[in-house]
């Protein structure tokens, strides 16, 4: 069988189990019945009901693992927005993690399509549409949105079908955004292409061209294996995916998945 034909067929297997996961977890099994025999041998090993295993069977590995693109792009988020201090920041759709960890240093409404039943502290949470946001015209001085727009109109967190959803949620960004204000914005970056339904992949020029009214200050990349770079000349960053951040007037961006800041320019308004 050719590679495309392979990469997608372990695409449609995957929503169904991780193959590669489930060949571990039931090599896996070896171990756990050989520790399970040894630890109620142990003297004070306590009586283990057979209604009561769990065996977790993924978490033996040489080092700590994590998503690279959301941790980087996170942090980096956070770092920048806690540095501005702004009286209130708002959010759209970003991981639940980032904004009540967020919430705990600056007052943080969270805007979702599927609302976020919650009670956090310094956290409000709201039910709203991306391409319908309930802000005003050039309200928001702290804005971000990050790993969202590249989702909206694919359908998959059920949301109506619309093959200009990243273009449209990039300009209800930006017309919320206050003279001077920041959005930070991230998204993956590369070749452009849409993997249904997944997300759409955009080249760096596509996206700051999402933003006419904003002003580029910073651009990074999460790179696909791992790295992550700040001060990245967009331009470079074409064959890559990534997140990115965006302020108002005067602006940052960050991108292989790609964060970034935008600033609105004060003579725009």
């Amino acid at each position: 069988m050719s590679i495309p034909v392979l990469r997608l067929a372990w695409r449609f297997l995957q929503p169904l189990g991780e193959p590669r996961q489930v060949l571990a977890g039931l090599a896996g099994y070896r171990w756990f019945l050989g520790d399970l025999w040894r630890y109620r041998r142990l003297p004070g090993a306590e009586p283990l009901a057979l209604a009561d295993l769990r065996p977790m069977l993924h978490e033996r590995t040489a080092h700590s693992t994590f998503d690279a693109h959301y941790v980087y792009l996170n942090s980096w988020a956070m770092h920048q927005i806690v540095a501005a201090r702004p009286p209130l920041h708002v959010d759209i759709g970003s991981q639940i993690a980032f904004v009540s960890l967020l919430a705990a240093v600056v007052p943080v409404v969270f805007l979702d399509y599927r609302p976020l039943v919650a009670d956090l502290p310094g956290l409000s949470a709201l039910g709203g549409d991306i391409l319908r946001l309930p802000f005003r015209d050039h309200s928001l001085s702290s804005l971000s949105c990050l790993h969202v727009a590249e989702h909206i109109g694919l359908g998959r967190y059920g949301d109506p079908l619309n093959p200009a959803g990243t273009r449209q949620a990039a300009a209800e960004l930006a017309r919320v955004l206050a003279p001077g204000g920041r959005l930070y914005f991230g998204l993956p970056v590369g070749q452009p292409r849409t993997e249904f339904n997944a997300h759409r992949i955009h080249d760096p020029a596509t996206v700051l061209a999402f933003f006419p009214g904003l002003t580029l200050t910073e651009f990074a990349v999460v790179r696909d294996d791992g790295r992550f770079w700040r001060g990245v000349d967009p331009a470079s960053a074409a064959a890559t995916a990534t997140p990115a951040a965006c302020t108002p007037s005067s602006g940052r961006l960050s991108g292989e998945r790609v964060p970034g800041a935008l600033t609105r320019r004060e003579a725009s308004d």
